[in-house]
């Protein structure tokens, strides 16, 4: 079991049964899933790219992501449907809580200029979304391979009712939020 797991069930949880006060352990939010995603626009013109990136997303994530298809054609961007546009991966059980815990010690303090996350980006519904600039922040990347800078989008799910039930697990769980 992951460092972070072990400390969500030992001690993150049974905080947050006392500070919301909720009656049964299978009603305090928890991590469901992480989900992360990069789009790649360019791909129409260069198939190349989009293999490029979904060994790089791989390297990240410790799973072989999807590749996403186009929904349907859109003839100003040159698109048709079927289209492959992007990758994504989405992570569950142990492998969530070590990518989360890569990603809050080793990733974001990597990010130049780090004042904190945005802690207003939460959906409404206890999700929250986090945009990345470049993939070199995680140490898995050879900066030497890399052909292009690449961004991508990373989704906390949680079974939280409201954002700030979300906020609080998210910041329980390391996610450092500006204050």
């Amino acid at each position: 079991m992951s460092r972070l797991k072990q400390r969500y069930t030992k001690e993150i949880a049974p905080a947050m049964g006392k500070e919301y006060g909720y009656k049964n352990v299978m009603a305090i939010p928890k991590l469901e899933k992480i989900v992360i995603n990069i789009g790649l626009g360019e791909a129409i013109q260069n198939s190349k790219l989009l293999d490029n990136a979904a060994d790089e997303l791989g390297q990240i994530a410790g799973q072989r992501p999807v590749i996403t298809r186009a929904k349907k054609s859109i003839a100003s961007f040159k698109l048709r449907k079927g289209m492959p546009i992007g990758c994504s991966v989405t992570l569950r059980g142990e492998r969530m809580f070590e990518f989360l815990d890569r990603l809050v010690s080793v990733a974001l303090p990597r990010v130049r200029d780090f004042k904190g996350l945005n802690p207003d980006a939460f959906d409404g519904r206890g999700n929250y979304t986090l945009g990345l600039k470049d993939q070199l922040i995680f140490p898995e990347i050879d900066y030497t391979k890399v052909d292009k800078m690449r961004g991508m989008n990373i989704t906390f799910v949680t079974s939280a009712m409201s954002d700030e039930e979300a906020r609080t697990l998210l910041s329980h769980l390391g996610l450092p939020f500006r204050k």
